[in-house]
């Protein structure tokens, strides 16, 4: 299968549960230490979308352990009816169905929290200095495409993608480099949102500019990572005549990560529904399937 070459090419196998269960780990120690920490015993579950354990397994989980609270709290920053919108749907479905009736806490995004936005600088600033040797650098934040219409249809993800980008190199320290948003993984023969990854990084060969590319709505390292960014485009691009191709880690367990997700959670458990992490701003009014939007329709 596909799957099976793309994987063949990183070991074998995907390392995204590993690196969730790192992240896990991070997060628990996190709510255990921070200024807001929670009382009580915390545990964090993992539910992945397509591979175990699948959320029906964690709800199982979730059920013996009994909980008071529980907070979901998506690995996607940007909200998408594509992305945590299905997965908080699936999550409630199979709740209800189990008889799991604790308090529920949603976070539907988190594009400008502080923790990731710091994360992010501190790797940038570093991969920037390092592509600055080859000439000045180009930056690209590279997002997981969406068909348009899809955004047409109100969806938020793009809007939240450019704020975080826009954050971040306002959170630089440094004059603002050459920078855009561009999205990568299209599929199918529908348009999808542009500019395309692979078509910025052919203009930067034409232009002779190094690129730091930043997968800007990733918090975990995977085959989108791993294979189409580092090996698949790494290669186009130096071809296309790129004189450097310096990627950005995705944030990991970077501890100012951490420490913000751990400030999602308590900041969750103190509020009834669901909540943005940036609460001061609401998605415009067009994008009417935001997280928010689709609690109070």
């Amino acid at each position: 299968s596909d799957l099976r070459g793309i994987y063949a090419k990183i070991g074998g196998g995907s390392p995204l549960l590993a690196r969730t269960q790192a992240q896990a780990a991070a997060l628990t120690a996190a709510l255990a230490t921070a200024p807001e920490s929670i009382g009580g015993e915390v545990r964090v579950f993992i539910a992945m979308r397509y591979w175990h354990p699948r959320a029906a397994e964690t709800v199982k989980a979730v059920c013996a352990f009994i909980p008071d609270d529980i907070v979901l709290l998506p690995l996607y920053p940007h909200y998408s009816t594509t992305t945590t919108g299905s997965s908080l749907g699936e999550w409630r479905r199979l709740a209800a169905k189990a008889g799991l009736t604790a308090r529920t806490h949603a976070i539907c995004c988190y594009p400008t929290e502080p923790g990731l936005i710091a994360a992010q600088g501190e790797a940038i600033r570093a991969a920037l200095a390092a592509a600055a040797r080859s000439g000045v650098p180009r930056l690209l934040f590279s997002a997981h495409g969406l068909p348009k219409k899809i955004i047409a249809g109100g969806d938020p993800y793009q809007w939240q993608v450019e704020r975080t980008a826009a954050a971040i190199v306002a959170g630089l320290g440094q004059p603002a480099p050459d920078w855009v948003v561009c999205y990568q993984s299209r599929v199918g023969p529908l348009e999808w949102l542009g500019p395309a990854t692979l078509d910025v990084l052919k203009q930067a060969g034409a232009d002779r500019r190094p690129v730091v590319v930043v997968p800007i709505a990733f918090v975990s390292e995977h085959s989108e990572t791993l294979v189409e960014l580092d090996i698949d485009y790494r290669e186009r691009a130096l071809a296309a005549g790129v004189p450097a191709f310096v990627r950005v880690p995705a944030v990991g367990t970077a501890p100012a990560f951490i420490a913000g997700l751990a400030r999602l959670v308590a900041a969750a458990l103190r509020r009834d529904g669901i909540m943005a992490g940036d609460d001061e701003t609401r998605c415009p009014a067009a994008l009417c399937r935001c997280g928010r939007g689709q609690e109070s329709a």
